[in-house]
């Protein structure tokens, strides 16, 4: 059984002295978010650890006093990289930046008492009577609550007692949110609206699609969606956001400190003793581990899951950013701390889109055969705009009912590209390579496809080898059939008939 260990407050922190100003909440923010440097437009982002990173950009009012002054702009992401702010608006400029990453938690304001008095308030069991001591903090953060009272020493909230911890004022290097300081100095008292920007880590972002193949297996429907994720612990509300696809040439300094607030949790257990002689030993009492933990520090895992639901889908509109391509949301909305959010980028009707199976051939050795989707990004086959790289969940018709078919990713494509999908692999289409004829610089390949499903299916093998000017490499003299090259690969595409299979024979000539 857990109980809770209660953090209290007798006193607020103290006034800052005269020359600090506290800008509580920016008057607007915007929000730009990377994708992970780190990651393959065509895989899925990682919820519980995103890589990514956002530039963010917030107006504010401060009044800023004469002669030297802190500003402290409380509420920026707790990710920011304190090298990469950069604040304007200030006559005389920015002489010192500084972020307070120890922020104001049950664990951070635990560690901070360590040896220094507090009030320990006991309610005991059976009568509900409230006591309460002086007491000395004498434990870390890890472990259970040890005390100091003048009793002794002693563990608070065990052995079926309930304690609370009064603390007399909060540590004055506490903030209760991220904060980022500046040194200022000023020839005269004025009002000034700065811009305040900076990356933060702990964002990400990544569209996903969503391809539902039509009755007549030749055309599809294709909605994306991008999918905005934080995990960052500070919200914005009502902000101007954008995401940025293409790769930034960037080098990562390394995350910036990570805010040590958080929540606590103490343990307490009690061993058995062995009891004095001639005495009956007192019932066992459970033992009572000792837990802290505040509601604004702790995350639910489900909220990062949790799908930001729209009566109408907002559709993205995309803007170009030299090489790299923005969306911008049109209207403002909330990054909410640890969520997701999503928006639409597009919805085409009647995509045309080819379903085959592939198989990928080095010389005389064939992998597995893997479904796939085919088109081609241009109007005429439906499509004709940028597409995000991003995972692909598949569904088709089978009778009254549309049924997940298959997952697969996107890369990157732009106008015009050929589009790939390459899904799972399959279980009903193989492909087998047998040598014949292995003479010292010629052998002929036959590959055989073979085909279980009841429908015909289009296939394709491609088949690489070396150039002829290699040392070992080889190249096909001559094959039978009607073969293409594209990519430097010899491709070899037919339909294999349902329940039915299909041969071709070429051979590999090596060089002297």
């Amino acid at each position: 059984m857990r109980r809770f260990l209660f953090l209290s407050l007798l006193a607020s922190a103290p006034a800052f002295a005269h020359g600090v100003v506290t800008s509580a909440a920016p008057d607007g923010v915007s929000v730009s978010v990377y994708r992970s440097p780190d990651r393959s437009s065509d895989t899925a982002m990682n919820l519980n650890w995103l890589e990514g990173y956002a530039l963010i950009t917030e107006k504010r009012t401060v009044d800023i006093p004469a002669g030297k002054a802190t500003i402290r702009f409380e509420g920026v992401a707790a990710g920011l990289f304190p090298e990469s702010a950069i604040v304007t608006g200030l006559p005389s400029g920015v002489r010192e930046k500084n972020l307070d990453a120890d922020l104001l938690s049950p664990r951070s304001l635990y560690a901070r008492m360590f040896g220094r008095p507090v009030t320990l308030r006991r309610t005991l069991p059976g009568s509900g009577e409230v006591r309460e001591e002086r007491a000395v903090i004498r434990s870390g953060v890890n472990g259970a609550a040890i005390l100091q009272t003048a009793a002794g020493f002693e563990v608070a909230t065990c052995g079926g007692l309930r304690d609370e911890l009064i603390y007399p004022e909060a540590p004055k290097d506490l903030s209760a949110r991220p904060t980022l300081s500046i040194e200022t100095e000023a020839a005269e008292a004025h009002r000034a609206t700065v811009s305040l920007s900076y990356l933060a880590w702990g964002f990400d972002w990544q569209t996903n699609y969503v391809v539902t193949m039509n009755a007549d297996g030749r055309t599809a429907d294709v909605s994306a969606w991008v999918t905005l994720a934080s995990s960052d612990s500070t919200s914005f509300a009502a902000a101007e956001t954008a995401v940025i696809a293409g790769e930034v040439n960037r080098e990562d300094t390394g995350r910036g400190a990570v805010p040590t607030g958080g929540s606590l949790v103490l343990q307490c257990s009690l061993s058995s003793m062995v009891p004095p002689p001639m005495i009956a030993p007192a019932p066992p009492r459970a033992p009572m581990p000792v837990m802290m933990e505040s509601a604004d520090i702790v995350v639910s895992a489900m909220a990062m899951r949790g799908q930001a639901k729209m009566n109408a889908p907002v559709t993205v509109q995309q803007e170009g950013l030299g090489d790299l391509k923005l969306y911008r949301v049109p209207v403002p909305v909330t990054v909410a701390a640890n969520a997701q959010k999503q928006v639409a980028l597009a919805q085409k009707s009647g995509v045309k889109m080819e379903a085959l199976y592939r198989a990928e051939v080095w010389e005389d050795s064939a992998d597995a055969v893997r479904q796939m989707l085919r088109t081609r990004n241009r109007k005429e086959e439906g499509l004709g705009l940028p597409l995000p790289g991003g995972p692909v969940t598949v569904f088709e018709p089978q009778g009254d009912a549309v049924l997940l078919s298959g997952e697969g990713g996107l890369a990157d494509r732009a106008v015009g590209e050929d589009v790939e999908i390459m899904l799972a692999n399959a279980t009903q289409v193989t492909l087998e390579a047998e040598v014949s004829n292995n003479a010292l610089r010629a052998q002929t390949v036959r590959l055989t496809a073979r085909n279980a499903r009841a429908v015909p299916v289009q296939f394709e093998a491609r088949i690489a080898t070396g150039t002829g000017t290699q040392i070992n490499g080889a190249k096909i003299a001559r094959s039978g059939g009607k073969v293409t090259r594209k990519d430097g690969r010899t491709i070899w595409a037919v339909t294999i008939p349902a329940n039915g299979k299909v041969s071709w024979d070429y051979t590999l000539v090596r060089p002297r």
